[in-house]
């Protein structure tokens, strides 16, 4: 047993996330084609973690693991790197591009992770926050595993705005990504927020474990 988990991916899902699971199985083969310049803007959030050697991390909503690899350099060989997602095809990807090297796949709700409480030093979420189906009870079961004074980061490769551009639609003031919004909802589910970065370039928050 490691941190409370068998060492496969493992199948601990809701039925909450069909349609989640069928948007992202169409696209996950050429997710990393679609998105080929990714990878620094990765590395450089995870950077903000703050992350020692030997500590333990979760990429909730992992994908295709891009951010297993600078999340296995932060840590070292030393520390437990775990990438957890609810659709198979896309943890099938990262296992063809070698990721599953750098971490250990899990195919994960999470709603129920299948984890420790406080058994983490910290959460890399990418792009997650949006496809949640509650997000203050996830967000608080996210806070379940991690130890008081552990990170979470919630980030995506571009801000809001570039990135309702790119879907030929608006910036919603009703958007949980929004400081307003987000940083009461973290509060509400055990964390707070103490970094809020929304730039064309990259969204970046950092939130803090409560006790």
């Amino acid at each position: 047993m490691l941190l409370g988990v068998r060492c496969e991916i493992m199948r601990c899902m809701s039925d909450d996330h069909t349609h989640v699971q069928e948007f992202f199985s169409a696209r996950a083969a050429d997710w990393d084609n679609r998105f080929p310049d990714d990878g620094p803007a990765y590395a450089s959030a995870v950077s903000e973690l703050g992350l020692r050697e030997g500590d333990r991390v979760l990429d909730a909503g992992c994908g295709t693991g891009r951010a297993l690899p600078p999340l296995r350099d932060a840590v070292g060989p030393t520390g437990v790197v775990l990438g957890g997602d609810l659709t198979p095809a896309m943890l099938e990807a990262a296992a063809r591009a070698d990721r599953d090297r750098a971490g250990q796949l899990l195919l994960t709700d999470v709603s129920r992770l299948p984890l420790r409480a406080e058994s983490l030093h910290a959460v890399f979420a990418a792009g997650l926050i949006a496809h949640l189906p509650n997000p203050a009870a996830n967000l608080r079961e996210l806070a379940r595993v991690v130890r008081p004074g552990g990170v979470l980061a919630l980030f995506h490769p571009i801000g809001r705005a570039a990135l309702a551009a790119r879907q030929g639609r608006q910036v919603s003031p009703d958007d949980l990504r929004a400081q307003a919004n987000l940083g009461p909802l973290l509060s509400a589910s055990g964390w707070r927020m103490t970094s809020y970065v929304d730039e064309d370039a990259r969204f970046l928050t950092l939130a803090v474990r409560r006790p």
